[in-house]
């Protein structure tokens, strides 16, 4: 299965509390933190994005997002996609929300096919799942969804 990023921005909207600018550098150059790693990083806005970088509506609207996201269209985009930090290069998004009957929601699937939930129930579903349904298969997201929406689960 090959990840396709989807660009919805969901995986960026709360990285705000784990990359921090500490100080600008230039215009399109800031001296950041990646806070879980502890490492230090140059973010430079990638000049096909610098106009969508200079609007701050969206992250004075949205303060746990990452300061470095900004929407485009329809799309929300990382504007120092070539200098991200490794944890961002290597994150995969959420391809799947998981809720109750109720529309609670239970957890998260990434494009890792990792489920992220603390409910016990959903969790013994998803190994189920993981049994059954192997990631070798080329429509494995497909065919987990129906299995959860088969035990009562509503997923997107």
């Amino acid at each position: 299965m090959t990840f396709t990023c989807r660009q919805c921005g969901t995986c960026c909207m709360y990285l705000g509390d784990y990359i921090v600018i500490d100080h600008q550098i230039g215009p399109f150059e800031f001296s950041c933190e990646s806070v879980s790693t502890g490492t230090t990083f140059t973010a430079r806005v990638d000049e096909d994005k610098r106009e969508i970088f200079r609007n701050h509506t969206f992250p004075d609207e949205n303060p746990h997002a990452c300061r470095f996201l900004r929407p485009e269209g329809s799309f929300l985009r990382c504007t120092i996609h070539t200098d991200s930090p490794a944890q961002c290069k290597f994150y995969r998004c959420v391809i799947m929300r998981i809720t109750g009957p109720g529309g609670n929601p239970l957890g998260t699937v990434t494009g890792t096919l990792n489920l992220h939930s603390d409910d016990t129930l959903l969790r013994a579903r998803w190994e189920t799942a993981e049994k059954n349904i192997p990631e070798s298969l080329p429509d494995v997201e497909e065919r987990r969804k129906v299995y959860l929406t088969g035990h009562g689960y509503m997923v997107e």
